[in-house]
């Protein structure tokens, strides 16, 4: 996947803030990965009451992490020993082009890297708060046995460090976070991320894997409103986001984004989707596809689900799909509480590329 040095055209931007984001299919994508806009809307762009700040210098040039970088496939079958090194990241990035937000990560990319390992393994975990940053941080891994999931013992300050070693007992890809007392501010800023720990047997083989995480922005500003965005602690309250982002971005895998997901006709691709939340359910949904198999909460050891179209991740699960790609075109992966598409940049894209199949999808019979 190929992400373009130019800064990307926001869509919100583009549109004016609050625009509608036309409807066809659910999401009108034309061949270019793009998202159109609605012609016949004459919904126009929301009142901005809240003058904000001038967009700041950013940190880096995006959060959001390539959906293709995560680990290999577990290829061992005796227990082993992983030091794992995560460093807790404090950053000013933009959500959209014009618009900038003080973002907290896990390794400086929203969702953190992906910690993979086999039921049995030892893992070795060595947190990092730099010095530079201003807030205490820990992580809480879904994954283990242990008071706070290690939160307790991993809750540092600017310039300190923590290790703790656990044993992955139980299979499944659970959700880790930051779990200070204002963990929904942490997580909402973008401290969440996957851990994966496969049965004894391993998973599947797949031809592709991907990896990608759901979570809200609540900021002073509107959707698109150019400048800088300070959190709103307010409306983190009310469950009012003024963002639902896609690795903490909005549209960030369109075509007017970084691009989109390419992948060969015939591949079967199995999707992770770790919902960090910090509040709101993800109706899991892939427009032109349907999730064959369906792990339900990540939950590997039990029988999965086939065929499922629109799926709940609840805030910290994380959810498999796997899915058949026989025929071209854009599969988009949406949050199915369409307004969050719409509105607030929930949405990302897989191009499928290859010949045309007119005995299963015949566009002009």
């Amino acid at each position: 996947m190929e992400f373009p040095d130019s800064s990307r055209r926001g869509i919100m931007t583009a549109l004016g803030a609050g625009a509608a984001i036309g409807l066809a299919g659910c999401v009108s994508t034309p061949s270019d990965g793009s998202v159109s806009a609605n012609e016949n809307d004459t919904s126009g762009p929301v009142d901005q009451t809240e003058e904000l700040d001038a967009p700041q210098d950013t940190d880096v040039d995006r959060v959001a992490a390539d959906p293709e970088e995560l680990p290999d496939p577990v290829d061992w079958d005796e227990p082993q020993r992983h030091e794992v090194e995560l460093t807790t990241t404090e950053v000013t990035a933009e959500i959209e082009p014009g618009v900038t937000f003080d973002y907290m990560t896990f390794g400086g990319r929203i969702p953190g890297p992906m910690v993979r390992v086999r039921q049995g393994d030892t893992v070795h975990l060595t947190l990092e708060n730099p010095e530079e940053n201003s807030m205490p941080h820990n992580i809480d891994f879904h994954a283990v046995y242990g008071p706070g999931g290690g939160a307790n013992h991993t809750t540092i300050g600017p310039g300190e460090t923590a290790e703790i070693e656990f044993t992955a007992m139980y299979p499944g890809v659970h959700v880790y976070h930051c779990a200070v007392p204002n963990m929904d501010h942490h997580i909402s800023a973008g401290m969440y991320g996957a851990i994966l720990v496969e049965p004894e047997e391993g998973l599947p083989e797949v031809d592709r894997e991907l990896y990608f995480g759901q979570n809200e922005l609540y900021t002073n500003g509107d959707p698109g409103q150019e400048g800088h965005h300070s959190f709103d602690y307010d409306a983190m309250a009310n469950e009012e986001p003024t963002y639902v982002c896609l690795n903490g971005e909005a549209y960030a895998f369109t075509g007017d984004g970084y691009g989109t997901v390419t992948v060969d006709k015939g591949e079967r691709v199995r999707i992770f989707h770790s919902n960090g939340g910090p509040n709101l359910i993800s109706s899991w949904h892939a427009i032109g596809n349907v999730w064959e198999t369906f792990y339900r909460d990540g939950a590997v050891a039990s029988d999965p689900d086939h065929y499922v179209e629109t799926a709940p991740v609840v805030p910290g699960s994380v959810a498999i799909a796997e899915i058949d790609t026989p025929v071209p075109g854009p599969i988009k992966l949406v949050d199915h509480a369409l307004s969050r598409v719409v509105r607030k940049g929930m949405l990302g894209v897989i191009e499928v590329e290859g010949e045309p199949e007119p005995d299963i999808y015949n566009p002009d019979p």
